[in-house]
């Protein structure tokens, strides 16, 4: 539990990283570093967990760690290896990470990000209900009820013509996280979980370098200037922070795993307001409770009476995708 905890600090206080980030280098170029060095941190987890499984005699039918020996030995399939479900996962990453860093860049704002992007909670289970035909339940509609209404007092302030590129780039953010998560759902059940998170993370960080390539973004003097806010979200966020969640789902149920990484939108608040000075309106306060609320009502289906909510109802699963 307290792994959780952590991780959603983590998580959390990454947006003021990505907000400082923004200071010195392109969104491109710093989620190019940013998934390079997250990559390269969850190396020496594979070697250990694959040098692990040869002790233990165990083969490496769900490693994929040569890259080419993880296949389902059940489906037989393309989508069973980890490298492909992972560079398709990486895909959706790439486009959610680069529509969030562009949003921080034009918003300037971690707490307003923080929970914009928590949206994706309250997203999933619709995406669910409409492509993949899950019911939900009446708890998950009041959830988003509440959630739309505290996106509107946090973002339309002055009617919707005060709804800024930043906002509705993030809110698309959330849509693509809430999306990453059900391919996820759907296709990584049966491959190497961190073989796939670091197949996705590399896969982000090679398109990052290649766009940022494309738009001659790449500044090395940047980089140093920036080099804390970089290492933070890299190895913190998603290194550091991936592992803890992976370690802490093997002990807490999925539904209170899911509440607890929530807590990464409070976060993001707290660590605007300590390190950048951020300070909202009564009313952009109030939209981020009822955001937060709305959050966590989302997960409240699986645990009430059946007569309330659908037990086939969705419940996102965090994943590694800040």
């Amino acid at each position: 539990m307290a792994c959780l905890v952590v991780c959603a600090l983590i998580w959390g206080f990454a947006f003021v990283a990505q907000v400082q980030g923004m200071d010195a280098v392109t969104p491109l170029f710093f989620n190019a570093t940013r998934f390079t060095l997250g990559a390269l941190s969850l190396l020496p987890v594979l070697l250990v967990l694959h040098r692990r499984r040869r002790t233990d005699g165990r083969t490496a039918a769900h490693d994929g760690i040569d890259g080419v020996e993880g296949v389902d030995t059940v489906g037989r399939t393309i989508l069973a290896s980890p490298v492909v479900v992972g560079m398709i996962c990486g895909v959706v990453l790439f486009t959610a990470s680069t529509l969030q860093q562009y949003g921080i860049l034009y918003g300037k704002s971690a707490g307003r990000a923080g929970f914009i992007t928590a949206l994706y909670i309250v997203i999933v289970p619709l995406l669910a209900f409409v492509f993949l035909r899950r019911r939900i339940g009446i708890l998950v509609v009041v959830a988003v009820m509440l959630a739309v209404i505290g996106f509107y007092l946090l973002c339309v302030t002055d009617g919707f013509g005060s709804l800024g590129l930043a906002d509705l780039l993030l809110l698309f953010t959330a849509v693509l996280f809430a999306t990453h998560i059900l391919v996820i759902d759907e296709l990584g059940s049966h491959v190497d979980a961190i073989m796939l998170s670091f197949v996705q993370f590399s896969t982000t960080a090679v398109l990052s370098w290649i766009g940022s390539a494309i738009e001659g973004s790449i500044d090395w003097d940047g980089a140093v200037a920036a080099w804390p806010p970089i290492v933070y979200a890299g190895i913190g966020s998603v290194g550091i922070a991936y592992t803890l969640q992976t370690i802490g789902q093997q002990w807490v149920p999925p539904t209170r795993a899911s509440l607890l990484m929530s807590l990464e939108s409070f976060f993001s608040v707290v660590g605007g307001a300590i390190f950048l000075g951020e300070v909202m309106t009564p009313r952009g306060y109030l939209g981020c409770a009822l955001i937060f609320a709305g959050t966590l009502l989302a997960q409240a289906p699986a645990r009430v009476p059946k007569r309330l909510s659908s037990s086939s109802s969705a419940s996102p699963r965090p994943e590694a995708h800040r």
